[in-house]
């Protein structure tokens, strides 16, 4: 099955030892400082409210005292090879949208939870449900170590709940976010590996496995309303730092986006 009909009928994709070892301590030095400035300013924050995320690695704040390490960044998490694939299944008009840096709760009491990304948001679940066909909102994840932290409902994305799925997700009717549920399965990654999935299938982390997690994930989409309008221009590389990324069609077009959505 190509790689384009099975995410497809998948949702996901796994590209088993994509990167080397030298393409991953890049993005890893990288990543680890970034996540070491940010626990220690957020520590409290991060038990109090159970996070097991963290979100815009490539903000400037990170980048303070190593202004050109940022350009170095931008380059290791989107080389050609990766973009390359992605284009070939995607077709053109990918964007940059974001990174993640998912890892352990510090909170024991944080239990794993069915989501679909968007739900977040304020836009309400009819909408969501309605435009689940046209939205492509994807999570490239780079794990830095093994993991067995990712459990998705295949198929999921081509479709909306079940009545179960719907209340196991927000919690109706007596049901809670982190029960299992039918017909999922569990990623198992290795560092080098890369798992494409879609952000608005049904999925949930799990910790229990992984006494280290560093899942780390570049998300990337092609334009649309709900989703393009979350798109934050500071974790955009700037028109100086663009000279600099010999590979910079993912953030010409989301410095497109961004632009689309100041003028409206």
């Amino acid at each position: 099955m190509t790689l384009d009909a099975q995410f497809n009928e998948c949702g996901f994709i796994i590209l088993r030892n994509f990167f080397n070892n030298e393409e991953i301590t890049q993005i890893e030095t990288h990543v680890d400082r970034i996540f070491e400035t940010w626990v220690k300013k957020n520590e409290q924050v991060i038990y109090d409210y159970r996070l097991v995320n963290m979100h815009s690695l490539t903000s400037p704040q990170y980048f303070d005292d190593t202004p050109h390490q940022r350009e170095k960044f931008f380059s290791a998490i989107a080389p050609f090879k990766l973009t390359s694939v992605l284009d070939n299944i995607f077709g053109e008009g990918l964007y940059f949208h974001n990174t993640q840096l998912f890892f352990n709760p510090s909170n024991t009491q944080r239990l794993p939870y069915w989501h679909r990304d968007i739900q977040f948001s304020d836009i309400e679940d009819n909408a969501q449900r309605d435009e689940q066909h046209s939205i492509l909102n994807l999570h490239v994840r780079i794990p830095l170590v093994d993991e067995k932290g990712l459990e998705l409902v295949p198929g999921s994305h081509k479709r909306w709940d079940t009545e179960q799925e719907r209340n196991v997700r927000f919690e109706l009717g007596g049901r809670k976010n982190s029960e299992d549920l039918p017909d999922s399965l569990m990623m198992n990654l290795a560092r080098g590996d890369v798992l494409i999935f879609d952000g608005q299938m049904l999925h949930r982390g799990v910790y229990k496995h992984n006494p280290i997690r560093k899942a780390f994930d570049v998300c990337v989409g092609k334009y649309h309303s709900i989703s393009s309008c979350f798109l934050d221009p500071q974790v955009l590389p700037t028109e100086e730092e663009m000279a600099h990324i010999n590979n910079n069609g993912w953030y010409t077009l989301a410095r497109e986006v961004s632009a689309k959505i100041v003028k409206r």
